[in-house]
């Protein structure tokens, strides 16, 4: 039976595709990287509206997992898992990088996705013959192996990656995205934030109260007190 697929991700910038089979039916993506909250839905909306398309209509939902920022990538996460929770739908998850290989139509033998961590950092991984070889990590641009790199990361360390910067896909395509994701491997349902989030729960309470001279100040005698009971 061919399915009809939603792809949603949000490891760099918003994308979004439909497909049904081989068949695109619509995508769109949002270059801002920072206004995943404000346009993921409406870009949902609108794919499957452009295709005269409900989420009645979707057989799967395809999410990326990352690598990417905490904040983006959970939007695209937690959308894309209430999308098929409400819809009683299956989902898949995939790691983003291995769209962005699969996008390359005369790959290299042995190579390097890689995108933007932010932080003067790269998240890679390293395939040999279309496979993913171990799990994505997270480093600067000089640390990556000598190896052809192709991804997002390539568009802003170029420089520093000098020779190994090779022609190949530089964005993922969520229209690659829907027709290939179903048969990429799961990525298993934790996100691939690879690092801690700059946000942190604090690990001890603060005190509101004032402390040492602030607290000796407030309480300190007015004019004419003698700080002892008064003896009549």
């Amino acid at each position: 039976m061919t399915q009809t697929v939603l792809a949603v991700d949000t490891s760099h910038q918003i994308a979004v595709g439909l497909a049904r089979g081989n068949d695109v039916l619509g995508c769109r993506t949002v270059a801002d990287t920072r206004a995943h909250v404000e346009q993921l839905t409406p870009s949902i909306q609108a794919v499957l509206a452009d295709a005269e398309l409900t989420l009645d209509d979707i057989d799967l939902v395809v999410v990326g997992m990352g690598p990417g920022p905490f904040t983006g990538l959970r939007v695209g996460i937690v959308t894309g898992w209430t999308l098929a929770s409400a819809a009683d739908l299956a989902h898949h998850e995939v790691c983003s990088l291995d769209v962005i290989s699969a996008q390359w139509s005369e790959p290299a033998e042995e190579y390097v996705v890689c995108s933007d961590a932010r932080r003067h950092e790269l998240y890679w991984a390293r395939y040999v013959g279309g496979v993913r070889i171990g799990a994505p990590q997270v480093g600067a641009p000089d640390t990556l192996p000598d190896l052809p790199t192709i991804g997002p990361g390539v568009v802003h360390y170029r420089d520093l990656l000098g020779d190994r910067v090779t022609e190949g896909p530089d964005l993922l395509d969520p229209a690659v995205m829907a027709v290939v994701g179903p048969r990429l491997d799961d990525a298993g349902r934790d996100a691939l934030y690879l690092r801690r989030p700059d946000a942190a729960v604090p690990t001890r309470r603060k005190s509101a109260l004032p402390t040492g001279p602030r607290l000796l100040r407030g309480l300190t005698p007015r004019s004419g007190a003698t700080g002892q009971g008064e003896h009549r």
